[in-house]
């Protein structure tokens, strides 16, 4: 059974614009990154939106909901910005507790350094989210870091630059 990658924006897929100096979207990087790490994992990946979580709005979070809800897939990770993580995972979260996410497991990942900048964490933590995706029982985690969350339990440290456990 396949994995479902749903693409949001967030840094994983941020350009440069070296005569600007302005990060803006264009295309995922997913399938880029997948084929540098030598992915044998069948995956399927689809673009949801584009967007820096900063800008994402209630209704953003809805139409992640309502795909994650549809989708026949088990096994599902969303990549997203690092800044509102955390709240996109209590909108799934919630659902779950509801019995709405039934039988899935949805993993979310993001970056602090775009793909296109180099030296990125895109690749280490994709990896982790399609390791853990598939070893987890049902449920919202975060994994970022080389780390796994519950979704309730994980916030971006922007002093540090990494996810930590709330306390």
């Amino acid at each position: 059974m396949a994995i479902r990658i749903f693409v949001t924006g967030g840094t994983f897929d941020k350009e440069y614009d070296e005569l600007t100096g302005e990060l803006f979207f264009k295309d995922s990087h997913i399938p880029d990154i997948l084929k540098t790490g030598r992915c044998t994992v069948p995956i399927e990946v689809r673009t949801l939106m584009m967007i820096d979580s900063l800008s994402m709005k209630p209704s953003d979070r809805k139409i992640i909901l309502d795909n994650v809800k549809k989708s026949k897939d088990e096994r599902i990770i969303i990549t997203h910005g690092t800044d509102t993580m955390a709240e996109t995972a209590k909108v799934l979260g919630k659902a779950m507790k509801k019995g709405q996410l039934k039988g899935k497991t949805v993993v979310l990942t993001g970056a602090m350094r775009p793909w296109r900048l180099g030296r990125s964490d895109c690749g280490f933590n994709l990896g982790s989210a399609i390791a853990w995706v598939q070893c987890r029982k049902q449920g919202v985690y975060i994994v970022m870091n080389g780390k796994i969350f519950d979704w309730d339990s994980a916030r971006k440290n922007k002093q540090k630059g990494e996810f930590e456990k709330v306390k």
